[in-house]
């Protein structure tokens, strides 16, 4: 049932004592239910740890560079020991109620002997090998280290899981879990900056290598379950088990197997886990997380909410469509889907269902808004620079690459709003009640780090230098805003960042172990094989069936995570049947990226439907349909690579500019409104309209163009577009 929207008259005559909504709290840092929140000492100890971190990141990165293997295992060590001093493993109790069980303590007070006795034995091996030793000893490597620090960590992990502890409070469990993150990074800087070093992946290996790769394997993977969920760890875990179950697996799946030592002593090399995925986390997204934790300090991101709103705030549907751009705008400095969804969602969900969306629609709007975010050059998530890496195409050919699929996937996104709003005679916010434009144009000079990050990139320089410029001009901008940068709020970003980085390199860390199964085991060949043989059927089908496991891959998985399996596992096979690197890495992007939007496991909707209210998998199945553009356009970069930039300048504009009329006719079909209702079998016309344009043939885009034009006359002419007028 529709509602009259308030006239102009009524809205002129609205209280002027209204106030206006202006996002504030944006920029808040969120802190996770397992996350604890320290007082006094371990306050600043932990403060100086995630600081320093932070420094040693930029100093390595612009200043004095180290040994790359070196330089990644004590980014993911950091990590390490950041994250089970601030995650707990289990739940906290409520103020009051006690905390840990004393026998929890005297056991991890027990574990922390052999935990400790094994960091010692790292330090006499290093003045072994520094003393000219070719090697350790192995029974020194068995059972003077390798015995103790397993049965440390698999000890320390276990009981961590059990005892609740007070928010405050830093269980002994976890700190043996950081000497052994220590004691791990310890063994493999001494050995691998040493001969034995090439002898990795051979029966030559120390087994202490093995041991080391066993324990760090462990521990990246509790740490992940900690910050994002159990679904990357059970993905880890088969594939890890596939390792050792290879020959007893039938079909194409079978191969001879690996022993332990030999897969261990080189998945913790840039075979896995210091791999790709670890080569991106250590240098771009540690980069472009200081950059947000800067933005942050700033106050950034609530003037892009605020802008937004007075911007889009007083069209019809005002609040889903200040939705749109808000979460677009946060997208370049937020990383992952879920987390955009409640930095802008708890604003912006309250209002939508005010101005009348019913909760489902609300959150859905929000959840495919912010999943587009990832999409959404320059920066485009953490999954541009795996891209760049895996691919060795560069970065700024990737972003350029991205401009025509965001634009599509945004307007899908907007006119879906547009027309729900049109058909069930929304209106916009009252200008009282948004923030006042001529006051925020103002403070435009708050988007100059952006900007600089964007001219820096396209001057041609590298994406480390032009992000360091772009942080250290978000610092200076500050101070010609209210929320001037001193030396303690700089110091503030320095903590946010290295706090913000901890689930994102835990996410890459354990891809980077499913990416070195995949190299390991020679799986991702077979699979290519497999995609070859149904290409010879079908090339649509091959494109579908890659389409499905994209996507399964990448359920309940952050976006960097699912794109880096996806492109270790999909992409080659992709490839192989003859498409471009970069059309097939795009293609299984997309698919990693709405992932957080697909039933049944939809990160993104999941957390907007915590803020609406709503059903969880009623969400999920409505922001799936909001999205659906982007569930067709993957197809298309195939058919037609000038989506992608490929191709001289006037196909691609003709390719882009029918792809968008395309998108609009799929919108209005979802929605069953274009300048009126629509019938039944206008909406089956206008599908087949739709699919014509985005295909990017120039007979298909005539076709679509004709059935478009006279679906726009059949409605003028029946007083459709009256109505809409009306309702708008």
């Amino acid at each position: 049932m529709t509602h009259t929207p308030d006239s102009p008259r009524d809205e002129d005559a609205a209280d002027a004592s209204v106030e206006p909504i202006v996002a504030s709290g944006v920029d808040d840092e969120a802190v996770e239910p397992n996350r604890r929140v320290f007082q006094g000492g371990k306050w600043w100890l932990f403060g100086v740890l995630a600081v320093a971190y932070t420094v040693f990141h930029l100093v390595s990165l612009n200043i004095y560079p180290i040994e790359t293997w070196s330089f990644r295992i004590i980014h993911i060590a950091g990590a390490l020991i950041l994250g089970f001093g601030l995650y707990t493993g289990s739940r906290f109790v409520e103020d009051g109620q006690g905390g840990a069980p004393r026998w929890a303590s005297v056991i991890a007070l027990a574990l922390l002997l052999p935990a400790g006795y094994a960091l010692i034995q790292v330090v006499l091996m290093q003045q072994t090998m520094a003393g000219g030793a070719m090697r350790i000893e192995p029974a020194i490597e068995n059972w003077h280290y390798g015995a103790p620090l397993i049965l440390a960590t698999v000890g320390a992990i276990a009981l961590s899981w059990f005892p609740r502890q007070a928010r405050h409070q830093l269980l002994l469990a976890d700190v043996v879990l950081m000497v052994c993150a220590a004691a791990v990074a310890g063994y493999l800087l001494v050995v691998f900056n040493s001969p034995l070093r090439a002898s990795t992946g051979t029966s030559f290996a120390p087994m202490g290598i093995s041991w080391a790769a066993i324990s760090g394997s462990l521990l990246i993977l509790e740490l992940t379950r900690r910050v994002a969920g159990l679904a990357l760890v059970v993905i880890s875990a088969i594939f890890l088990a596939y390792v050792f179950m290879g020959p007893w697996l039938p079909g194409f799946l079978g191969y001879p197997g690996l022993s332990l030592g030999r897969f261990f002593s080189q998945v913790y090399t840039d075979a896995g886990i210091l791999g790709p995925t670890t080569a991106v986390s250590s240098t771009y997204i540690i980069l472009f997380i200081i950059f947000a934790a800067f933005l942050q300090a700033s106050k950034v991101g609530d003037y892009f909410v605020n802008f937004a709103f007075a911007g889009a705030g007083r069209a019809r549907g005002g609040p889903a469509k200040v939705s749109i751009f808000a979460s677009g705008l946060m997208g370049m400095i937020n990383g992952t889907s879920a987390g955009n969804v409640v930095s802008t969602g708890s604003l912006t969900i309250p209002l939508m269902k005010k101005v009348g969306y019913p909760a489902r629609s609300a959150g859905a709007i929000e959840a495919a808004a912010s999943t587009g975010g990832q999409i959404m050059p320059p920066i485009m998530g953490a999954g541009a620079f795996i891209m760049a890496e895996i691919t060795g195409i560069p970065y700024t050919e990737i972003a350029v690459a991205a401009l025509i699929p965001a634009i599509l996937y945004f307007a899908s996104v907007y006119f879906m709003v547009d027309f729900e709003a049109a058909r069930k005679g929304m209106r916009g916010m009252r200008k009282e009640e948004i923030p006042q434009f001529s006051k925020l144009i103002k403070q435009v000079y708050l988007f100059a780090p952006i900007i600089i990050l964007i001219t820096a990139l396209f001057m041609g320089y590298s994406v480390i230098r032009a992000g360091t410029l772009a942080t250290a001009s978000a610092a200076v901008v500050s101070w010609l805003s209210p929320h001037k940068m001193g030396i303690r709020s700089i110091l503030r970003a320095l903590s946010l960042a290295g706090t913000m980085s901890i689930q994102i390199i835990a996410v890459c860390a354990c891809a980077g172990l499913i990416v070195g199964v995949i190299a390991l085991t020679g799986v991702g060949a077979r699979f290519s094989s497999l995609l070859l043989g149904l290409a010879g059927v079908s090339q649509l089908l091959a494109l579908f069936f890659a389409m499905c496991i994209s996507i399964l891959l990448g359920m309940g998985m952050p976006t960097t995570a699912a794109y880096a399996v996806a492109a270790s596992v999909v992409a080659p096979g992709l490839i192989d049947i003859g498409i471009q690197p970069l059309v097939a890495h795009f293609f299984v992007f997309y698919f990693a990226v709405v992932s957080a939007i697909t039933p049944p496991v939809a990160l993104a909707s999941y957390a907007a439907a915590g803020i609406s209210g709503d059903n969880a998998m009623g969400t999920s199945v409505a922001s799936f349909k909001i999205g659906l553009a982007a569930f067709i356009v993957p197809f298309m970069f195939f058919y037609s690579p000038a989506m992608l930039m490929e191709g001289d300048w006037p196909q691609i504009l003709r390719v882009g500019t029918t792809a968008t009329i395309g998108i609009i006719l799929l919108a209005a079909t979802v929605q069953a409104w274009f300048f009126g209702p629509v019938k039944a079998w206008q909406r089956l016309v206008m599908l087949i309209g739709a699919l014509c344009l985005i295909y990017g043939g120039i007979v298909t885009d005539l076709a679509g163009l004709a059935i478009a034009i006279g679906l726009f006359v059949m409605q003028r002419a029946s007083g459709g577009g009256t109505r809409s007028a009306t309702a708008g």
